[in-house]
């Protein structure tokens, strides 16, 4: 049975540069319905770390820094959209630290579609959306002036391929630029090709930054 515990609080892990030029900031995925607590230790948020290192090794140089978002609860929950929430807090957190330094979420799954619904903050430039839980009604307003990119596994089981197509036709409208990545025989978890997501994800990120 979920618990729901009352003092539960998202939770930021920074890696990188004190006085950073430019950040990105990573989101794991989750469920649709979860009020379990979300930790560190969990396989959502463990599929990340890999793409965290890579991002630091590949930004090193142009003083990228890089942030882990962990979520109160490991769903989504409805109209109540929970990690829409913590993901406005770490916006701000990282603000009020780094005024004006430019941003690119990078998320998985429902990290994804988090992502996605927070790309209206100021400080963001672009979203790498990984497998991206997208269902029909999802907004792409939001989208406007960022530049994105979507990767989708051809075989992923957990959030559909068609999906994510329907719903990059309707951001390109929107997104100052869209890049739709499809991963052939790759499923959800990323692990069959995982140099190919840790690429072009970074290459997005640098390059992304490099306009700013």
């Amino acid at each position: 049975m979920d618990l729901q515990p009352v003092d539960l609080r998202p939770r930021l892990r920074p890696r990188g540069p004190a006085r950073p030029a430019a950040l990105a900031l990573v989101l794991h995925g989750g469920r649709e319905v979860s009020r379990e607590p979300a930790t560190a230790r969990q396989t959502a948020a463990l599929r990340m770390v890999p793409f965290a290192m890579h991002l630091l090794s590949a930004g090193r140089r142009r003083g990228l820094a890089v942030w882990s978002l962990g979520y109160r609860y490991r769903g989504w929950n409805g109209a109540e959209a929970s990690p829409v929430t913590d993901a406005r807090w770490a916006l701000d957190e990282i603000r009020k630290a780094h005024p004006n330094v430019p941003i690119v979420l990078v998320g998985h799954s429902m990290g994804a579609r988090t992502s996605l619904r927070v790309a209206d903050d100021p400080q963001v430039a672009g979203v790498a959306a990984l497998a991206p839980w997208v269902p029909r009604d999802e907004p792409v307003a939001q989208l406007a002036g960022r530049r994105v990119l979507i990767m989708h596994g051809t075989e992923d089981g957990t959030t559909p391929y068609r999906a994510s197509v329907r719903y990059a036709e309707r951001a390109r409208e929107a997104a100052a630029s869209l890049d739709f990545v499809p991963v052939a025989g790759e499923g959800h978890a990323m692990l069959r090709r995982p140099g190919l997501w840790h690429r072009r994800t970074t290459a997005f990120v640098m390059d992304v930054l490099a306009d700013r």
